[in-house]
């Protein structure tokens, strides 16, 4: 290929390593989660809730980076296997309050291992260089 499109190749793309490792990360989450009949997707909405309780559908993604068009259906999804409620705010009825129900509630204690051990498979990386990956996809995240 010619220096003036050199701009194409694959190995000077940022996006593509980025992809291709978010892709084996999610994947290693498969064999703990299908059990569950869960999705990744299902699993980091799960830990939202876990943490906040409830949360408007703007609110979870905008902390998951996904849109309503995304989120919708999959929490249809999960509120039909009983894990979520999803209600019209009192305050404003253009906005979706989703929560957590107890069955919801219970996987907490089914996943509470999964990263740990998504963790020891993934040793690629020390200690020092996860959390030095860790904090700067954050800040790419941010930017």
């Amino acid at each position: 290929m010619s220096q003036k499109y050199e701009q194409l190749l694959l190995k000077n793309q940022i996006c593509f390593p980025l992809y291709a490792c978010g892709r084996k990360i999610v994947g290693r989450y498969t064999p703990y989660l299908s059990p569950l009949g869960l999705t990744y997707t299902q699993y980091v909405v799960l830990m939202v809730l876990w943490e906040h309780r409830e949360v408007t559908v703007g609110q979870l993604g905008g902390i998951l980076h996904l849109d309503a068009g995304t989120l919708t259906p999959l929490l249809k999804r999960m509120e039909s296997a009983g894990y979520v409620t999803r209600a019209r705010s009192k305050e404003d009825e253009r906005v979706t309050v989703v929560g957590i129900t107890e069955a919801g509630e219970a996987l907490k204690e089914k996943c509470k291992d999964i990263p740990a051990k998504v963790a020891s498979e993934t040793s690629a990386l020390s200690e020092e260089e996860a959390k030095e990956l860790y904090r700067l996809l954050y800040r790419f995240l941010e930017g």
